[in-house]
């Protein structure tokens, strides 16, 4: 199975202006989103075999990278209802 990276506009394709928008808007966003990116990067290179951690690291850090999109997504859906 082809390894790939996620990122937030192939995650939410439907909100491609407004993750724009929030980035350019809140910075708290654009916090949320650079960490999300660097956790994305970082299980990319742990699952092409450039860094070998333990299985329980490669583990948390997607569940951290989870628990990033969840609240991305949350800011998404509230920034929807307010508009």
């Amino acid at each position: 199975m082809p390894i790939a990276h996620h990122p937030l506009i192939t995650e939410f394709p439907e909100h491609r202006e407004l993750i724009h928008s929030l980035k350019e808007e809140s910075a708290h966003f654009q916090k949320l989103m650079d960490a999300y990116e660097d956790l994305d990067k970082e299980i990319f290179r742990m699952e092409e075999g450039i860094e070998t951690p333990a299985d329980e690291v490669l583990t948390d850090l997607k569940k951290r990278r989870l628990d990033l999109k969840d609240q991305i997504a949350g800011m998404l859906r509230g920034a929807e209802a307010s508009a």
